[in-house]
């Protein structure tokens, strides 16, 4: 059986009701086609970047590993649900992701573009995060594939054989 080339999990979920509002960590959240996450702010079009048509705000993830990393480069430690990402995850390479398909879990995701740092971020946090995140601030990506999404749910390559890619495909949108 061949093994997938990278696989991560789930370590967080963090959502927040409307813009600027702090983010809840959670245990796990349904996501949906078109809309995002139930109970974020994107979902509820109430986000301050709402008024941006596209699926690129449907959910939003970032490594646990550039979370450290900034602690370690630049002595700026953050909590995971202060990056603002949907999704914390761990042992992902998500800046290879833009264009590729993945499984979180059973939610069938593709990755969108790259999810820099900006400076409204740095204002909801401090200062230094904007520097500190540049070029490993995670992943935006589209939802192919509704489902719920659990701390601890494996993430895997669309394409990896084997168990870990056992999420059927029949959505009737699938191309």
């Amino acid at each position: 059986m061949a093994r997938a080339p990278w696989h991560g999990e789930v370590v967080s979920i963090h959502i927040a009701p409307k813009a600027e509002d702090p983010m809840r960590s959670i245990q796990s959240v349904r996501a949906i086609e078109g809309r995002g996450l139930e109970g974020d702010r994107y979902f509820r079009a109430s986000g301050t970047y709402s008024d941006r048509p596209g699926p690129a705000r449907e959910i939003t993830l970032i490594e646990s590993e550039a979370i450290a990393a900034m602690a370690r480069d630049n002595e700026l430690a953050i909590s995971p649900g202060d990056a603002r990402r949907n999704v914390v995850t761990r042992g992902v390479p998500l800046n290879h992701l833009v264009g590729e398909e993945f499984l979180v879990g059973g939610v069938r995701l593709r990755g969108i573009r790259l999810c820099e740092p900006c400076s409204h971020l740095e204002g909801l946090t401090r200062r230094g995060v904007l520097a500190g995140l540049i070029h490993r601030g995670g992943l935006r990506a589209q939802i192919l594939i509704a489902g719920e999404i659990r701390v601890g749910d494996p993430i895997v390559p669309a394409d990896a054989s084997g168990a870990w890619a056992a999420a059927p495909l029949t959505s009737a949108g699938e191309h």
